[in-house]
This record gives C-alpha cells, sequence and structure tokens, in this order.
C-alpha cells in the first residue's frame, strides 16, 4: 500500500473561511493544508515553529492600502517571496439558517470588512456594527450562537464551512475591490519567467537621496508599480522604501540597475523575485 503522498502546509492568518485560506487554495490547489493562526505574528513563526511549509501573507488591498504589519514582519524575518496572488474581495452577510435580513440588528466582522460596506450600513439604519478578529470566526460565532438578530460579513467559502445562510451578496462599496498576497518561502529561489522585483532600499539620511537611487531604474526603462515608506525602528523619522519593480531578475537591465543602487544606497535587500499575478479584470 502506497502512503499517503505529504501535503503542503501553508499558514494564514485568521481562521478556516478567512478570504486569506480562499486565496491560499486559489494559487496552490485544493490539496493543501491550511494552517490557520489567530495573528500576524503567530502566522510569521508558524514555519519556524514547524507548524507549516509556506506563509500567505496579505500586503495590500486596492481599497484599504498597504497592510503595514506584515512588511514589518516580513523585514524582521529570513523569508523571501516565491509567488503572488491576488484575490477579488466580494462581502456576503451571512446568518444562521433560517434567520432573513429584517431579522438582523447586529453585524460583525473584522474592522476592514465592515468598513467596506459602508452604503449598506448607510441604507440599514437599525443594524449596529461590531468588530471582530476575523471574517471567518465571525461566521462560526454568529452561526453557533442561532440568534436571527446577529448576521456577519464574510466570504461564500465561510458560509460553506460553517453553514451559514447568505442573507445579502456583494455588501462592498466598490466591486473593485482586491487584495494582493505574498507567497513567503524560507527557501529563495528564482522560479521560472519571473518578471517581478520586491526589495527593501535604506538611504543615506541627505538630500536627494531618493532621487538618486531611483535614477537607474528610470534610466533603464523599469517599471516601479509600488513604492512604500516605513519607519525604521530606532532611527527616528527615518524611513526604508519597499520597491516592486516589473523586470525579469536576470535581464541586463535589471542587473545593471540593482547594482548602481547598491552603490548608492546605504543598504538593498531582494525581498523576492517571482512571477507578477495577472491583474485583475474591470467589470
Amino acid at each position: 500500500m502506497n502512503p499517503s503522498p505529504v501535503r503542503l502546509r501553508v499558514a494564514f492568518q485568521g481562521e478556516p473561511g478567512a478570504f486569506s485560506e480562499e486565496a491560499a487554495v486559489k494559487l496552490l490547489g485544493a490539496q493543501i493544508e491550511t494552517v490557520p493562526r489567530l495573528t500576524f505574528e503567530a502566522m510569521f513563526a508558524a514555519i519556524a515553529d514547524g507548524a507549516a511549509d509556506l506563509i500567505l501573507a496579505p500586503v495590500e488591498n486596492s481599497l484599504a492600502g498597504s497592510v503595514y504589519r506584515c512588511y514589518d514582519l516580513l523585514l524582521e524575518s529570513k523569508l523571501s517571496i516565491i509567488a503572488e496572488v491576488i484575490l477579488p474581495i466580494a462581502h456576503n452577510l451571512i446568518g444562521p439558517p433560517g434567520a432573513t435580513i429584517d431579522q438582523v440588528r447586529f453585524v460583525q466582522s473584522h474592522p476592514v470588512a465592515l468598513a467596506q460596506c459602508t452604503r449598506f450600513f448607510e441604507a440599514h439604519p437599525q443594524i449596529t456594527r461590531v468588530a471582530a478578529e476575523d471574517t471567518g470566526g465571525s461566521v462560526r460565532e454568529v452561526v453557533r450562537a442561532g440568534d436571527h438578530q446577529r448576521a456577519a460579513i464574510a466570504s461564500r467559502r465561510a458560509a460553506e464551512i460553517y453553514a451559514g445562510c447568505i442573507l445579502q451578496s456583494h455588501l462592498e462599496d466598490h466591486r473593485q475591490n482586491y487584495t494582493r498576497f505574498v507567497l513567503l518561502s524560507p527557501e529563495p529561489g528564482v522560479p521560472a519567467g519571473a518578471n517581478k522585483i520586491s526589495l527593501v532600499v535604506f538611504l543615506w539620511h541627505q538630500p536627494g537621496a531618493l532621487h538618486q537611487a531611483l535614477e537607474p531604474i528610470a534610466r533603464e526603462k523599469i517599471n516601479l508599480v509600488k513604492i512604500e515608506s516605513r519607519p525604521i525602528v530606532g532611527h527616528p523619522f527615518e524611513y526604508c522604501f519597499y520597491l516592486d519593480l516589473m523586470a525579469p531578475p536576470q535581464a541586463p537591465g535589471a542587473q545593471a540597475a540593482l547594482e548602481e543602487l547598491r552603490r548608492r544606497a546605504r543598504e538593498v535587500r531582494i525581498l523576492g523575485c517571482y512571477v507578477a499575478a495577472p491583474p485583475p479584470t474591470s467589470s
């Protein structure tokens, strides 16, 4: 009898049914073993703890912006980005079986999810928002309580996992709502077809430093698709810069730009080279 194949373990922040878990399945397939972690800190520690092989971390939302805690934890870690995935975010109102939307008086979810459904709450002033730790966990609690006055906002996957009833779909204010996740590994590598480079740059604290750092990137006609500044711990009001570049890492132009950047910066750290996720299509 052949032994069962070992399943890839992927840690994410949240409860089963969270959007992060859905993104992991979208990227790697349903055969993986997803490993829920309560906090971002616990998620980033999952590989060192022996609980996971990889980590899927959200880094930005098209409406809410960057997930700063994940950027900071990525810098503190020795993990490398090996892939990315973009997930469309559709919020659903989910109640226990038998509930109706007219009965609902309290809706709980993660604060970001609640904030992305402002128009729904304006149209239903009788409903009170309740902030919770997680979208999937909110559905679990609502279904377990069985109170028809309580509902949650979460994914369709969460409703399926916890046997909740979808009372209304697409609560989000904007349909063009996407979250980008990066897959993190303790083993760095450059996958075939890699066309994106993520890095963090520490500059000298002097006039023109950022301009000088970006000049070789522009000269080589490399598309800078994202730049994000974060405070440097221990250096008040000094910042490092996260850059996402659209360029094959082995291309001569990219190599020349990175070599010049290293000469002009205090420190450059490559966070990963990987295949960019297909951009979302307008609906």
